[in-house]
């Protein structure tokens, strides 16, 4: 197995991961994702889905890791961003929204990208830590990793040709 395969196979391994835990929180805990918790999925999802096409397109393409870098970017941008609005002052966070199924059902499709890119108050609320860091803080922990994989499997990748 070559270098930039085994680099590949981990950053899958980070992006299944996250993706796991967002539905084990999701479906065992009943945490309702927020706006930017869906984001934060798509965006693994879509890094995800870069490493299997790598996998079978070839992992020495250094266009793969690139795509998967700018993927846990956009991730982890989420994640800061949740987490900025996790810490404003309780005056300066935005008016919570309705939850995501009855947006899906009623609002048009602008209105729903907006509040997935920027956030509603219902973003700001922490209802789940471990060692005193929410869910965006782990998001983000698992960005970072995501990306220091994706890194060296770019490295890998470019050595390889």
């Amino acid at each position: 197995m070559s270098a930039p395969t085994r680099w590949t196979l981990a950053y899958l391994l980070l992006a299944g991961g996250l993706a796991g835990g967002a539905q084990f929180m999701e479906h065992i805990l009943h945490l309702d994702p927020c706006p930017l918790c869906l984001m934060q999925r798509l965006w693994t999802l879509f890094a995800g889905v870069v490493a299997l096409i790598a996998l079978c397109h070839g992992t020495q393409r250094p266009a793969y890791p690139v795509l998967a870098l700018l993927c846990a970017a956009a991730g982890g941008a989420f994640s800061l961003r949740q987490l900025w609005l996790q810490h404003l002052p309780a005056d300066a966070v935005p008016a919570c929204g309705p939850d995501m199924g009855y947006m899906l059902e009623v609002f048009p499709a602008a209105d729903i990208l907006k509040a997935m890119t920027f956030g509603t108050g219902n973003c700001a609320e922490v209802s789940w830590t471990l060692f005193g860091i929410s869910i965006a803080g782990w998001a983000l922990i698992g960005f970072l990793a995501m990306s220091m994989a994706g890194a060296g499997w770019l490295t890998r990748a470019v050595r390889a040709r």
